[in-house]
């Protein structure tokens, strides 16, 4: 057990990739007493650009992701799941982006877990049927924030960082065993991309590039 383990401290990148709208992201700690909302936003890739690049969405997303996994150092990446009803085109859209996510998470030697979107709603909202408005106002309430999260996949990719933290408490608290994870390597780290369009500050936005 290592000594952040000991001292139950655990920061969590959770996010929402997006097929077609923003890709939420959300930075959550656990301080071994209470959770902490370290910065959240939403990318946005203008539609001029989707037009001028076929992979201009998948190269901004894992550019944001590299930049935000340099400046705050995860300990572990939170990714909510494909959802099955999606149609099929939809879906592969959505499958593209989760993949560049994963990419980013592995070139950095990011643990990451996957959570199913009715799993993160039941964890934070009490129910698998939460709208997003009563996601926002769980996430709100239970990070103690003075405002709403905005834009809506800010708050999802918050909750899903919400749900990792619950499960990883309820494992620390019953000695349940690590699920199985490939070993992290730092030698896989890829020169990032550069990222100027990362938000600076916990200030919710949704960003264009």
């Amino acid at each position: 057990m290592d000594s952040k383990e000991k001292s139950g401290r655990l920061r969590v990148l959770g996010v929402d990739p997006a097929a077609a709208g923003p890709t939420g992201y959300g930075i959550v700690e656990y301080d071994g007493k209470i959770c902490h909302m370290l910065h959240y936003g939403a990318l946005q890739v203008a539609a001029k650009r989707r037009k001028e690049s076929a992979g201009a969405t998948l190269q901004d997303v894992h550019a944001l992701l590299c930049g935000l996994i340099e400046k705050f150092a995860p300990d572990v990446m939170a990714v909510e799941n494909i959802f099955t009803a999606l149609n099929m085109k939809t879906a592969l859209r959505l499958a593209e982006v989760r993949g560049v996510v994963l990419l980013a998470a592995a070139q950095h030697g990011i643990e990451v877990r996957s959570y199913a979107p009715r799993e993160v709603k039941a964890s934070v909202a009490g129910h698998g049927h939460a709208d997003k408005r009563q996601m926002q106002v769980m996430v709100r309430a239970l990070l103690s924030m003075t405002e709403l999260p905005e834009p809506a996949d800010a708050a999802d990719a918050l909750a899903v960082a919400l749900c990792h933290l619950q499960v990883e408490q309820a494992r620390r608290r019953f000695a349940l065993p690590e699920p199985k994870a490939p070993a992290k390597s730092r030698g896989l780290r890829a020169a990032t991309p550069a990222y100027g369009h990362v938000t600076r500050t916990p200030s919710p936005r949704i960003l264009s590039t």
